[in-house]
């Protein structure tokens, strides 16, 4: 009797190579020491791509019980997670050097030219405005801008 062993190092690379890539967004993201650089995600990809490798080496070799079945799912289950490991690190590392900088964006404490930008209700207000108007008998330390995406 040939009993067919499941391939259980393909499905722990596949499984792992998906927490590594989700995770980032989820848990990491939120962290500057793992999100400035994605060491963490790094490591569980090589850890998965390693399991990944093992699991393709298994599911093509000539001992399997169900050779045609196990090279389809092999294929297919170690070609995704090579997939998504590949996403990962272009998206990190080629795509987001794509991205524009923000060479002219104002900085924290920076003083902004002189603008008027239209209010919720349609009326003009000017920076300066907003600056010398009191608030609570208070002269005002700052303005916060909020632009919201759409018109409520």
């Amino acid at each position: 009797m040939n009993v067919q062993k499941l391939n259980w190092p393909l499905w722990v690379g596949f499984l792992l190579t998906l927490f590594a890539g989700f995770s980032y967004i989820a848990i990491f993201v939120w962290y500057p020491v793992t999100r400035d650089f994605p060491w963490v995600n790094l490591l569980l990809f090589l850890v998965a791509a390693v399991f990944l490798w093992k699991g393709i080496r298994r599911g093509f070799a000539r001992d399997r019980a169900h050779p045609i079945r196990s090279k389809i799912l092999t294929s297919i289950f170690g070609t995704l997670g090579i997939a998504v490991i590949a996403l990962f690190l272009f998206s990190y590392f080629v795509f987001a050097r794509w991205l524009p900088a923000s060479t002219g964006a104002p900085h924290v404490g920076q003083k902004l030219p002189e603008f008027t930008l239209s209010d919720s209700n349609g009326r003009q207000v000017s920076l300066n405005e907003l600056m010398t108007t009191p608030f609570n008998g208070q002269p005002p330390k700052g303005v916060l801008l909020v632009f919201y995406r759409g018109y409520w």
